[in-house]
């Protein structure tokens, strides 16, 4: 194991790595990093689309699933199933080591139902159903309409992986989601100890949206700031929520709380550290999922304070106030950060589906 790596777990920190490709699992990339400490991996459309795009590694599968499928969604999905399947395989020793607590491989659901509730159920209840693999999670937008997505969810005991979550009152949202859908499951009588949920708190893109307003508003001093605050209060918040009489009744019948997950964990202003949105983030029940060379600058030189998270709290919650001083908007921030959110996946989404067409072409030929 990774000296580092081996760190943050002792800390309570799962490090996962947000990239998946069919590359990754046949030429061992991907065992390699779980024998360094990488315990779960998340995967994107982006991604796939590159590799479907630019390899041939799917050219004969490709060939063989448009001979009878037209819808390129469908094709998509038989593609993608391969990779989390195998994907799953090579984590399943880590979910058995861990009782369940890692080993996890995330699908999400399309970007085309992120504000359509039934749409996102029925879609989410495929994905689990069609991998078909306890250490699968389905990444479901913390949109307003993904939320009662969420809650039904779990209450049917599947595992879900809630992403785009970016202000606190949304995190509190989706926190609240996850308990009531246990609430409903344990009602039914049902064993809620093996479902599992990570809420995806993304970090660096609030310093992105911030930094440009605090320029307008004169305040360059605050930049670089507002987005390890908001992940430390949302942990704050974590704490709080998990604990107490409520939560209480369900950990007595072995329910997993839902850890914060740091997503968007790479630096977006070059002059920041690389290990930005690393090193003040270490904290136990957490998991932080990182690009790989986020990856291996941790690997390399992080320096691994655990409980950091919970360091400055008070001075998290001043620079809020201080925000608020300068007429920097943060709902105003979260708002446009969730939208252009989906349509960023949404946009991915669409150049994989443009993607299968065009190989699907080549291929036929």
């Amino acid at each position: 194991m990774n000296e580092r790596l081996g760190e943050l777990q002792a800390a309570g920190q799962s490090v996962w790595i947000d990239s998946l490709s069919r590359d990754d699992i046949q030429n061992g990339d991907l065992q390699r990093m779980v024998e360094e400490g990488v315990t779960g991996v998340t995967s994107n459309p982006s991604i796939f689309q590159k590799a479907i795009s630019s390899s041939s590694l799917y050219d004969e599968q490709l060939g063989e699933v448009a001979a009878n499928e037209d819808d390129p969604k469908e094709v998509f999905f038989h593609l993608a199933k391969q990779d989390i399947r195998d994907a799953c395989d090579i984590l399943r020793p880590v979910y058995d080591r861990t009782d369940g607590l890692d080993g996890y491989v995330s699908l999400e659901v399309s970007p085309d139902i992120a504000y359509d509730t039934d749409g996102t159920i029925e879609e989410a209840t495929r994905l689990h159903e069609m991998v078909d693999k306890d250490n699968l999670l389905v990444k479901i937008p913390a949109t307003e309409a993904g939320l009662p997505a969420i809650e039904a969810m779990i209450s049917r005991g599947k595992s879900i992986n809630v992403t785009l979550i970016f202000s606190l009152d949304r995190y509190r949202a989706v926190a609240e989601a996850y308990i009531s859908g246990l609430e409903k499951l344990a009602s039914s009588g049902a064993d809620i100890s093996r479902v599992s949920s990570v809420a995806s708190f993304f970090v660096s893109r609030v310093d992105a949206e911030a930094d440009k307003r605090l320029d307008t508003a004169g305040k360059p001093e605050l930049k670089g700031e507002l987005a390890v605050a908001n992940a430390k209060l949302a942990y704050d918040a974590f704490r709080e929520i998990f604990s107490g009489e409520r939560w209480e009744a369900l950990a007595a019948k072995d329910a997993n709380p839902q850890r914060p997950l740091w997503a968007s964990t790479s630096v977006k202003d070059p002059s920041y550290p690389d290990l930005k949105y690393v090193e003040p983030l270490v904290g136990a029940d957490t998991v932080n999922t990182m690009p790989l060379e986020t990856l291996d600058a941790t690997k390399d030189h992080a320096e691994v304070r655990p409980g950091a998270i919970e360091e400055n709290v008070e001075k998290a919650r001043k620079l809020f106030a201080d925000l608020e001083a300068a007429g920097v908007d943060y709902d105003g921030i979260t708002d446009i950060l969730e939208k252009e959110g989906v349509e960023k996946f949404a946009d991915s989404f669409d150049e994989l589906i443009e993607g299968i067409k065009e190989k699907s072409r080549k291929v036929a030929k």
